[in-house]
């Protein structure tokens, strides 16, 4: 796990984006070798990452042939404001469904009806959980 130190500037915008930014770009590598971005969302708790992906989707195989990956933050569209963690990733089917979860339901209440689902719907379709342990931070 990293220690971010929010005594700093940097520190602190990078607190403020995993407590309050909607979505990540989460990178896996396929099996040829190739970065694989994905849009996700997020739930940052405890020094770690949550993410809900459909069943079968690329980012699964991935991960489960290779668990590094990597996650990053649009930039300021500059080139400033970049953010980005490395570390390992897991299909962690000890984690509750996304509905079970109080605080991710909460960062997501209303993008998840925006797309037309409630909380138990999410839950069924963005079935699989993913736990990403990030190990080391970088950016600007």
């Amino acid at each position: 796990m990293i220690d971010i130190d929010t005594s700093t500037p940097f520190g602190q915008r990078v607190r403020d984006r995993l407590e309050n930014e909607i979505v990540v770009w989460l990178v896996t590598v396929d099996a040829a070798g190739t970065p694989q971005p994905s849009l996700v969302w997020f739930y940052w708790h405890e020094e770690t990452m949550l993410i809900y992906s459909q069943p079968e989707k690329p980012k699964l195989r991935n991960i489960e042939h290779n668990s590094r990956v990597s996650v990053h933050f649009d930039s300021d569209g500059h080139g400033g404001n970049v953010v980005v963690l490395t570390g390992s990733a897991v299909i962690d089917s000890s984690i509750p469904p996304a509905n079970e979860v109080p605080a991710y339901i909460a960062k997501y209440h209303d993008h998840i009806l925006g797309i037309g689902m409630t909380g138990e719907s999410f839950a069924q379709e963005y079935s699989v959980p993913i736990h990403f342990t990030p190990e080391k931070l970088r950016g600007h």
